[in-house]
């Protein structure tokens, strides 16, 4: 078999099932790939090639006994604040850059029980960004670059895993998001992100930058595999507390089905466009955006603009990351070791964070109830909130973000609103703009109403070929 490195996780399986390829072969496949293009893309930290080598055959193992697990031996990635036992964990920072735990994460432990098969720790913007970084050059690994126009961001800062699986290096990764940091990339790279909702995923062993706004999720080329990863790493976990009761109803029930024949799968949805949010936009994000629209209006979803509650979410989600942050990294803060971050904002921005003023953090905090409550009476009216993900295509590498796309601007701050509120999105490409870039849209739902978002993506995706397109240079 001729395996091609964009293939769907279930192509991928029914091959491995079918004996086409050999779980070791699939591996060895994606390894050398990302030996030969993650550095050109700033997108690897370390390639896992012996944990790899003894995970893919004991995937052959199983498959040779008849096992049929959905990630039994496909190839994986993780962003590189997620624990691994034995190699190195760098949050993508200088100071951490010889960090080794000696457990894996919650998340990995679960992907590792499924079978899949790691092959790669994937770049990250430094700390996750939490100290207000400005400029594509913030991780001791250069800048990520997305595989549609190298002289661009991929994105933060899940900047590894957007470059990667857009470039065909992995079939999947794990991403982390605070406030944009999987829809960003997803969105930059042109391939399909999933925010799960707050809780949704066990944290353990991940990272923290915010306790009150990170989430984990996958990024995949489709919502079909997102949500097949989706259905493996959600749950709840004694290790990490938020993740308890988070679905009340059981998980049968939020993991979507993505068996596109089943008549009961396919289901329209009250579509809620915010208002304001194609208004200042990039001329292509906000034509494809729209098309995006119609293909959903034709799939039968009603379709209505909605007014957006007027918070200050952007300002009242800094404020959360800046304490937080500040509270996560306060040795490396006390030693002096952030001079050693590569971002120059970085280097001071987490003093600034740990001058934030304790009234200013619990006045933060105090008015998210009242943005909740607003926020769900949207969800009310609509099952759906659906935006252009960002106002622009990628910025690009070298300029301070404050200096490009000076021009353009989002409208409401759905991305900020919605991790505050801890909603899921998913993430899904629309077409390309300026420089060849792809643009995307973002469907978001209440709280633990990831199998509509999910849904309803898998069912655009039906209906359309952005997410099967493929970057020139990385056959």
């Amino acid at each position: 078999m001729v395996i091609d490195a964009f293939s769907s996780i279930d192509e991928l399986s029914r091959a491995l099932r079918a004996k086409e390829v050999s779980a070791v072969e699939l591996a060895r496949f994606y390894l050398d790939r990302l030996e030969k293009h993650g550095q050109r893309l700033g997108a690897v930290v370390t390639i896992t090639r012996e944990r790899a080598m003894q995970e893919a055959a004991a995937a052959d193992k199983a498959l040779a006994n008849g096992d049929s697990r959905p990630l039994l031996g496909i190839p994986y990635g993780v962003k590189d604040l997620l624990a691994t036992k034995g190699i190195p964990t760098t949050w993508g920072a200088e100071p951490y850059r010889n960090q080794v735990f000696d457990y894996d994460a919650t998340v990995i432990e679960r992907l590792t029980k499924a079978g899949a098969v790691l092959v790669a720790k994937l770049a990250m913007v430094e700390l996750a960004g939490g100290f207000g970084y400005n400029n594509a050059d913030a991780s001791f690994t250069g800048p990520g670059r997305t595989p549609w126009n190298t002289d661009f961001w991929s994105g933060g800062s899940s900047s590894g895993p957007g470059a990667a699986v857009a470039a065909g290096l992995v079939p999947f990764a794990i991403g982390s998001e605070t406030s944009g940091s999987i829809v960003t990339p997803s969105a930059f790279c042109g391939i399909t992100g999933m925010r799960p909702t707050y809780g949704a995923v066990s944290r353990h062993g991940a990272m923290a930058i915010s306790w009150t706004l990170d989430k984990l999720g996958p990024m995949a080329r489709s919502a079909v595999d997102c949500n097949t990863v989706f259905g493996v790493i959600s749950g709840e976990d004694p290790r990490d507390p938020t993740t308890a009761h988070v679905y009340p109803s059981g998980r049968a029930n939020w993991v979507a089905s993505s068996v596109m024949s089943r008549a009961a799968n396919r289901r329209t949805a009250r579509i809620g466009l915010v208002k304001g949010s194609w208004d200042k936009v990039m001329p292509a994000v906000r034509d494809n955006f729209l098309a995006a629209v119609d293909v959903l209006r034709a799939q039968g979803h009603t379709i209505s603009e909605v007014a957006y509650p007027d918070f200050p979410y952007g300002p009242t989600v800094s404020l959360i990351v800046a304490a937080e942050g500040a509270s996560a990294f306060e040795e490396l803060l006390r030693d002096g070791r952030a001079k050693q971050l590569r971002a120059v904002a970085d280097r001071t921005g987490g003093y600034a964070a740990a001058a934030t003023l304790a009234i200013d953090y619990l006045r933060a905090q105090r008015i998210r109830p009242k943005i909740r409550h607003a926020l769900l009476g949207l969800f009310d009216q609509v099952d759906l909130l659906v935006s252009p993900t960002r106002a622009t295509v990628a910025y690009p590498i070298g300029p301070n973000f404050d200096e490009v796309y000076k021009d353009f601007r989002s409208g409401p701050s759905v991305i900020g609103s919605m991790n505050l509120l801890g909603a899921p999105c998913v993430a899904v490409p629309t077409g390309f703009g300026e420089n060849g870039l792809p643009t995307s849209m973002q469907l978001n739902a209440a709280p633990a109403n990831d199998t509509l978002a999910a849904n309803v993506a898998i069912h655009y995706q039906a209906a359309t070929a952005h997410h099967r397109a493929t970057p020139k240079g990385f056959a």
